[in-house]
């Protein structure tokens, strides 16, 4: 296992995420990439703790949202099951989690500012958090992407499944865009990732 998190975390975070894991008894599974979601943590019928995390994230966020899971796990067992999933207590448990992390050996300089900012109060995810998403994304391999906020108003774009929307108005959070081929109106967070057609 410590060999497999070599690839895809910072190396000086290594063994201290190794140690997590065993201490909770996780079985971690890295995942093909699914837009919906970074990571997901589960109890399985058998009782055993399962943790999937996205292969195509790079390092920074891999940690990030490797972590994020690890809180769930952690603020369920000390608080009760009836918790909210992204409440009070998991912000707690996330935060004291992550606090050993934030150092100049595993973030680089620049992101360290931005991540104490944001895990003053932690979000359900680090994508809702658009300075922070913006520096993870410059880690990220070259690829086609834009996200919707970049998107011009009217502009069109196509998801990982090959449907293809129209970006509408920003509502408070998320862009409504339409569904071309069924007229149906979707909300978009402004950090989702998508291939802008015209």
């Amino acid at each position: 296992m410590q060999e497999t998190l070599e690839k895809y975390i910072p190396q000086a975070s290594v063994v201290p995420v190794f140690q997590l894991i065993k201490k909770y008894n996780l079985h971690l599974k890295i995942v093909n990439e699914r837009v919906t979601r970074h990571g997901d943590y589960r109890k399985t019928a058998n009782g055993q703790h399962l943790i999937t995390v996205n292969a195509s994230l790079n390092t920074y966020r891999f940690l990030i949202t490797l972590i994020h899971e690890i809180a769930h796990l952690i603020a369920f067992s000390e608080f009760g099951r009836k918790i909210k999933p992204h409440g009070k207590e998991w912000k707690f448990t996330f935060q004291r989690l992550m606090l050993p992390f934030l150092r100049p050996e595993i973030f680089p300089l620049q992101l360290l500012p931005l991540l104490a900012l944001h895990f003053k109060n932690p979000k359900a995810s680090s994508d809702t958090d658009a300075k922070l998403s913006l520096a993870l994304k410059q880690f990220d391999p070259d690829n086609d992407k834009n996200y919707i906020f970049e998107i011009p108003l009217g502009g069109e774009f196509r998801l990982y499944n090959g449907k293809i929307f129209k970006r509408g108005n920003k509502r408070v959070k998320r862009y409504e865009c339409v569904e071309i081929s069924t007229g149906k109106v979707y909300l978009f967070n402004p950090n989702a990732e998508v291939e802008f057609l015209k």
